[in-house]
């Protein structure tokens, strides 16, 4: 056990920069529509999601932490080595992105670092896989929610003299995502793990979009025959709230992702006799994301707020929102989910009432792409990173 301390330590250690990194990158996910519309200066908006992140984890259930620690990878795969290297590889992904301005999720990176590091410990057998059963019944579930969502996307579409082709599309598209979730809350279907963690890759993005496309569209309604700057007045206030909530659910979510290893970390060294998370390990996570914030990260903040498409004060509660309540479902189910796909998600769909050309969606494309390629690429990063340190181990 002695010998461990070290290494227990400096897993520790990186679990908190892991989170302070988290922070770094993901300060732009609450910030960016407050931002984009002029709502709050840039250091207003970061100070006050870095004070919301850091209550998050106080606030709304810590059930992430146990996904993180306990349902992607067997206990067996769960090694102080395993989940060092498997941080090691995610800090280093995200780092990386965020000082290239691309959105990575950090929620994945860790997730296929834990894959990678667990596989490289004891094979494949470390993943934990669904049923068949269950994947055939979120198949299943799937499809009649692209037909109930075309089906009423393009009635909406026809009513507001929209395109309904392309309401048909979208409706289709969402309507097989949404039906999950609410599917969830229902208690109809049980998801948990890793299947959860990569249909919500798709489903949150898409919970955003659509979610963001309704709610602009009755509210822009409602507000029609409003001056613009009065309409201004009642939604800028709206859309800080919204951003708010927002951070304290991601402080929730992203936050929690250190306690979860930390907790692991001592489980396996010997140190916890169950996987119950400490007061002391909830608040240096907390901490640790909250000062990670504090330095935020603008070049994602520009990507995010300005180039996928140009929003209104309105459009940005909207977004805000949409976002937000995607974040506390997600939180409260124990899904460590991405906010960047959430938000970003919202974005497209405000953006998208506006008709399809209102998008940048070749930003849009770069963004999904780095978001599919996350989790395999941080699982080959630290099976790598795995086998080779673990051979230099072995020939000292």
């Amino acid at each position: 056990m002695i010998g461990m301390e070290p290494i227990i330590l400096f897993g520790i250690i990186l679990a908190l920069a892991l989170n302070f990194v988290n922070g770094l990158n993901d300060a732009s996910h609450s910030i960016a529509t407050v931002v984009a519309t002029k709502a709050l200066s840039p250091i207003k908006a970061v100070f006050s999601t870095a004070i919301c992140n850091m209550l998050g984890p106080f606030i709304f259930s810590i059930a992430v932490a146990t996904t993180i620690g306990t349902a992607i990878v067997t206990s067996g795969a769960l090694t102080p080595l395993s989940i060092v290297v498997a941080m090691g590889a995610s800090i280093v992904l995200v780092f990386v992105a965020t000082r290239m301005g691309i959105p990575l999720s950090s929620s994945h990176a860790l997730v296929g670092g834990l894959l990678g590091a667990g596989i490289g410990a004891i094979g494949l057998s470390a993943i934990i896989l669904p049923s068949a059963d269950t994947v055939l019944q979120v198949f299943f579930y799937a499809i009649i929610g692209a037909i109930l969502g075309a089906i009423i996307l393009a009635i909406i579409c026809a009513t507001f003299e929209g395109d309904i082709r392309y309401g048909i599309l979208l409706g289709g598209v969402c309507g097989a995502g949404i039906i999950i979730p609410i599917l969830m809350i229902a208690g109809v279907i049980q998801l948990h793990g890793l299947f959860a963690i990569v249909l919500f890759i798709f489903i949150s993005p898409l919970l955003g979009m659509s979610g963001a496309f309704l709610f602009n569209v009755l509210v822009s309604q409602m507000i029609k025959h409003s001056r613009q700057d009065r309409a201004k007045h009642v939604f800028q206030p709206l859309h800080i709230l919204a951003c708010l909530v927002q951070a304290t659910a991601h402080g929730a979510n992203d936050g929690l992702h250190a306690a979860g290893v930390i907790t692991a970390l001592l489980l396996s060294s010997g140190f916890l006799l169950a996987f119950e998370v400490p007061l002391w390990v909830l608040l240096a996570s907390a901490v640790a994301i909250g000062l990670g914030t504090c330095f935020g990260g603008w070049q994602v903040v520009d990507k995010m707020a300005k180039d996928i498409t140009k929003i209104r004060p309105y459009q940005g509660f909207c977004a805000a929102t949409a976002s937000s309540a995607i974040l506390v479902m997600v939180t409260q189910q124990g899904i460590p989910v991405s906010s960047t796909h959430a938000i970003n998600g919202a974005i497209i769909g405000v953006g998208a009432t506006r008709g399809k050309n209102a998008v940048q969606w070749k930003v849009v494309r770069e963004m999904m792409t780095a978001w599919i390629i996350t989790i395999p690429l941080a699982l080959v990063v630290s099976w790598t990173g795995y086998l080779l340190i673990s051979f230099v181990l072995t020939r000292i």
